[in-house]
């Protein structure tokens, strides 16, 4: 049968149905004069069209084939003809180009995109984009159809009750049947990062003269706005009422300076003690440290060049989003972090053990170049460094629960765990642990700098931001409590003599005592040998 596009295209093709069976006198092939070819299961599709001439002018054709269904060949031969007649629909004005079809086009023919861009793209595109609208043609799309995207949107994961999903839903979840990690409700962040992708690429639709959109149809669309997520100190009273109830105020909290140093005692002896140190006194992405090579960090003078970002999967809250892969995500993001002596003291021991362990493995060593590595020299991941730095936190947890539950001591606790006795007695003696994301490590240096320091600029050079206003957004609440013991510092210089009466009985009353920080000079440096949580 004829294409029933291939009229109006410049070159022709044609879709048919043929079998190997043979006739039994002549032994040739019937092909697609089998009698059998009416019946459903025998024989297969093919697609067969002109492809320019060769230098002699002699007439060439290609052969796609075989497939399953008329469908299967029919849309081989739509991408075979496009391949040769440029544009991504299948009539000259794309009048009929679905949204779908054109999506596969421009996520294939966009050239300037970063490898951590294209798979965030493409992603939207196959589990929202066109299970919710790729159907439609581009010329019917409408902004109450994107509004209808996102509603479904919201409802994934979520019970519905005794309501019928509607279709479109029923089209999202279909694409999850197989992953449930893709079931989980979805928040507003996540809308507003496949409305970008749909907004992208409608934009550049309509910059084009050879599609049929004169306006982005998803400009007006109704979507729920990302609400960015203040960082919140792990005060006493919260860490009280988490002990207590298990509730976590806040997807994004930040530990005290006691806090990190209670964790850096206790995970000293971790092989990877070195990457946590790093994060937590100087705030590099966690795809940041993971990509930092040798050749830019200088322990001679003591500084780092951020240069290379592995993100990882995306996390909703974090506050760098949709991240590059091979580069950083903006210039801001380019810098040059100063290393203090303590660092650069863990550094070195970290590189005389990393040496250490490319001797031993001989032949068998990775040669990546990155700091941080597997001890057969690989690359660490960064969903992997995050979950060996969750099951040490919980660790803390269960250390002194099992102490308090059950009595056990320091040495059963230390051979239970198979970890230093200087580790189980950091966790016994300093305190509770509430839980924290790896991510949020980084909010404790920016923390600790905006206390030596209160100079918002300090931090936003130190993180890498690109604006000043998004670094205060983040962290306003955060840095209200060293603005507290800034006030307090202040009202310290004014001398007075004569006080209002009743005053003492108010400044006894409020007289407390909070533990000190650790000095960092002090903290413990790694050891060569460590437990292994299985990164």
């Amino acid at each position: 049968m004829q294409h029933r596009e291939s009229e109006r295209r410049p070159v022709k093709g044609t879709v048919y149905k043929r079998c190997n069976c043979t006739d039994p006198v002549t032994r040739k092939e019937l092909r697609k004069r089998c009698p059998k070819l009416s019946r459903s299961d025998h024989g297969s599709w093919w697609a067969m069209h002109d492809i320019p001439p060769g230098p002699g002018g002699r007439r060439r054709r290609a052969s796609l084939g075989p497939y399953a269904t008329s469908t299967e060949a029919d849309q081989a031969l739509a991408d075979s003809l496009a391949q040769l007649n440029p544009g991504a629909g299948t009539t000259p004005d794309n009048r009929d180009l679905t949204f779908g079809r054109y999506l596969d086009w421009w996520i294939e023919n966009r050239a300037d995109l970063k490898p951590s861009t294209r798979r965030g793209y493409s992603k939207h595109i196959e589990i929202y984009l066109k299970p919710g609208l790729g159907h439609l043609k581009l010329i019917e799309l409408r902004d109450d159809h994107f509004d209808e995207l996102y509603k479904a949107m919201r409802q994934v994961g979520r019970d519905q009750g005794t309501r019928r999903p509607s279709f479109m839903l029923q089209r999202l979840l279909e694409v999850r049947r197989d992953d449930p990690a893709r079931r989980r409700p979805l928040g507003a962040t996540t809308i507003a990062r496949v409305h970008a992708t749909a907004r992208k690429a409608l934009n550049d639709a309509v910059r084009r003269p050879s599609m049929p959109l004169r306006a982005n149809p998803s400009m007006h669309a109704e979507r729920p706005k990302p609400r960015r997520r203040p960082a919140l100190l792990w005060t006493t009273p919260r860490v009280a009422a988490w002990e207590r109830t298990g509730r976590i105020p806040s997807p994004v909290m930040v530990w005290t300076p006691a806090q990190t140093g209670a964790f850096l005692d206790f995970a000293a002896a971790d092989r990877l003690y070195p990457l946590w140190h790093l994060v937590a006194h100087r705030g590099p992405r966690r795809g940041e440290a993971v990509g930092l090579g040798w050749p830019e960090v200088d322990l001679d003078a003591a500084t780092a060049f951020i240069a290379d970002n592995d993100p990882g999967i995306d996390d909703p809250f974090d506050d760098y989003g949709d991240a590059e892969d091979e580069t950083t995500k903006s210039r801001a993001s380019d810098r040059t972090i100063t290393l203090d002596r303590t660092t650069v003291t863990v550094l070195k021991i970290w590189q005389r053990r990393q040496n250490a362990e490319r001797t031993a493995a001989g032949d068998q060593w990775v040669e990546c170049g990155k700091v941080f590595t597997h001890p057969d020299g690989r690359p660490l991941t960064p969903d992997g460094v995050s979950q060996r730095f969750d099951r040490l936190v919980t660790r803390y947890t269960t250390i002194r629960r099992e102490h308090a539950e059950h009595g056990w001591d320091i040495d059963r606790l230390a051979a239970y765990h198979r970890m230093p006795a200087a580790s189980i007695r950091a966790a016994l003696e300093q305190g509770p642990l509430p839980p924290i994301r790896f991510h949020d490590m980084r909010h404790n240096a920016a923390s600790l700098t905006y206390h030596a320091t209160r100079d918002m600029k300090a931090v936003q050079n130190l993180l890498g931001h690109a604006s000043i206003q998004f670094t205060g957004d983040i962290y306003t609440t955060l840095f209200e409590e060293a603005d507290r013991d800034a006030a307090e510092a202040a009202a310290g210089l004014v001398p007075r003599t004569n006080l209002p009466d009743g005053w003492a009985d108010f400044q006894n009353s409020s007289d407390t005592t909070e533990a000190a920080a650790p000095d960092p000079g002090e903290t413990k440096p790694p050891g060569i040998e460590g437990p292994d949580l299985g990164l």
